[in-house]
């Protein structure tokens, strides 16, 4: 025990050091220069690498800022593009109805031609004899099928002749079709038959009225799963019950 306490106060006591007491603020103040000139060193030395690569800041942000403004120019412009190109589509759309239109004109204008072609060397060739004085005949019957289903059109052409045809001729036109359907044959009219009417058919739209000759086309339509098996047109006269003319037609 007298050992150990000569040991802690006596000569070979360990040394007792005294130092004043410093604020951690100031312990900051003094360290923080030296960081600051340690990052600087340290940046300047990373730039000057850079720069000894070939690596130019300034020059690489101009370039930078550069291709930003290109890349808003060229989306400005594919903008513009954009708008030109559905411009033009809305265009070319616009021009290619106009030209089916105009086709489609041309082309009724062109088979209203044939027609007439058709009419006028008929009537130079038509001979006086074919038909009676002052009677009604029925030329160039022709029956088709049209664009839709069950559609049909049919044409013909009223002449008359003789001295009579001064006068205008009033009448009417019926249609007789006989069809074939689930293997039961059936008689349609067109147009229906009025039972109080003892005059023939009085649907306007199969009037006819004309002094030298008319030329007629129309169609009428059919449930598509029958089958014509012929068609017979009849041409009433008016104030006639009886029809003056009856003729068939062939499905062409």
């Amino acid at each position: 025990m007298l050992r150990r306490v000569k040991s802690k106060f006596g000569i070979t006591a360990p040394r007792l050091a005294v130092r004043p007491h410093v604020p951690w603020y100031l312990r900051w103040a003094a360290t923080l220069p030296f960081v600051l000139a340690a990052g600087w060193l340290v940046w300047w030395a990373y730039d000057s690498g850079l720069e000894l690569a070939g690596f130019h800041r300034g020059q690489a942000e101009q370039e930078l800022a550069q291709l930003r403004d290109q890349v808003t120019a060229l989306k400005s412009e594919n903008a513009k593009l954009i708008s030109q190109a559905a411009s033009n589509e809305r265009q070319a759309q616009m021009e290619h109805a106009a030209n089916m239109e105009t086709a489609k004109q041309l082309k009724a204008l062109n088979e209203e031609y044939v027609r007439v072609q058709e009419d006028l060397s008929f009537f130079q060739n038509l001979s006086l004899s074919d038909t009676r004085e002052g009677g009604l005949a029925v030329y160039r019957l022709k029956l088709e099928r049209d664009t839709l289903p069950g559609e049909y059109r049919y044409r013909m052409l009223l002449v008359r002749s003789g001295q009579l045809r001064a006068k205008e001729f009033q009448g009417s036109l019926q249609l007789l079709v006989n069809v074939q359907h689930n293997g039961e044959k059936k008689v349609l009219v067109f147009p229906e038959e009025d039972p109080l009417s003892k005059n023939g058919p009085v649907d306007a739209a199969y009037q006819i009225k004309f002094k030298y000759y008319q030329r007629i086309e129309r169609s009428f339509q059919l449930p598509p799963e029958m089958q014509i098996e012929s068609v017979q047109v009849r041409i009433f006269e008016e104030g006639a019950h009886e029809p003056k003319i009856k003729q068939d037609f062939s499905l062409s």
